[in-house]
This record gives structure tokens, C-alpha cells and sequence, in this order.
């Protein structure tokens, strides 16, 4: 598994060279039972992103028959160990439920102070240029995870992803802004 955390590191680093990056642990909550190799990797702002960029190292060791293997990618606009947090849940998630693309996870809380986004939309990293989508050296996709409104995850389930992204084109969205308005 080191040398897959490794590949996965250097991945990461390679597509956000120039960035400043720590690596993070979590140690609390049942993460470490699961994955004990589980990190993740926090980038400053820089020329690929002018946020902050954290990215699990771990998750893809999850395999599921059901559901491919992935890596996730948060984007927040502040500093904050909360989004380390955050990845652990959501690879915990993903060790019991399976996400692929398209699914949507309940945080049960807002992703951010001051936030109304309770929730996750797993998403292609439409940020990102697709070089990023995939990790070669052990076939693992990337994920970003998207803060979404409890009434955006509804519309979704009504109404499928394609119309809510219309709607996040229409406005332009800028998803990790803290005090975003729901588009539905």
C-alpha cells in the first residue's frame, strides 16, 4: 500500500507543482480501521487553483464490485483541517455505500460555518483540466466533491444532475463560496 500512497502523492503533486502541500492525517472516527495508510494532501493557492486543494491519499484501496476506485478532491476557500475531516467521512461513506460519479452524501451539518450546504455531490473535477481525472499507475478516479444545498440534492433525485449543472452554468456558480445561495 506505500508505494500506491506514493503513486497517488505524486500524482497529486505533479499536477499542482508550484503549490505549496502539507500532508494530513485523521485520527479520529473509524478511518483508520478501514485505511491506517489514509492521508491527505493540503495544496495553498496557486496557478492551477486559487484555493485551498485537499485531496484523500488512500481511498482507492476501497474496492468495491459495485463501484470504481477513487480519490477525492475538496476545494474550500479556507484554510481548515474540517476538510480533512470531511475526506475521512466521505471515504468511510464510500467503504460502506460504494460512490461513483453522480451520487450524493449527506453531511448532516453544513460543510462550513455559515454554509446552508449540507450535503456532497460526487463529480467529475470539472475544476481541473482532465489530467487530473485519472491516476494511471493503479487505474483509480478522481472525485471532487461538491457542497450542495439539501434542495439542490432533491432536484437532483427529480430531476437528474444534467439539470442542476444547467443551473450551476446559468449562475456561474462558484460552489466552494462559503455563503453561496442554493440555486433551487
Amino acid at each position: 500500500m506505500a508505494a500506491e500512497i506514493d503513486n497517488i502523492t505524486q500524482h497529486f503533486k505533479s499536477y499542482f507543482e508550484g503549490h505549496d502541500f502539507e500532508l494530513m492525517t485523521w485520527d479520529t472516527g473509524p478511518i483508520k480501521d478501514i485505511i491506517p495508510e489514509f492521508q491527505v494532501i493540503k495544496f495553498s493557492p496557486g496557478k492551477k487553483c486559487d484555493q485551498w486543494v485537499y485531496c484523500s491519499a488512500g481511498t482507492s484501496k476501497i474496492n468495491h464490485e459495485t463501484a470504481g476506485r477513487y480519490e477525492f478532491i475538496v476545494i474550500s476557500p479556507i484554510e481548515t483541517e474540517r476538510m480533512v475531516q470531511m475526506l475521512a467521512m466521505v471515504t468511510y461513506f464510500h467503504s460502506q455505500h460504494g460512490l461513483e460519479y453522480t451520487d450524493t452524501v449527506p453531511i448532516g451539518e453544513p460543510w462550513l460555518e455559515g454554509s446552508l450546504c449540507e450535503n456532497w455531490l460526487v463529480s467529475l473535477p470539472y475544476s481541473f483540466d482532465p489530467s487530473i481525472e485519472l491516476i494511471p499507475a493503479n487505474r483509480t478516479r478522481v472525485a471532487c466533491l461538491i457542497p450542495i444545498s439539501s434542495a439542490e440534492r432533491e432536484f437532483i433525485a427529480e430531476n437528474g444532475l444534467e439539470a442542476l449543472e444547467q443551473q450551476f452554468d446559468e449562475v456561474k456558480l462558484k460552489y466552494w463560496e462559503i455563503d453561496r445561495d442554493s440555486v433551487i
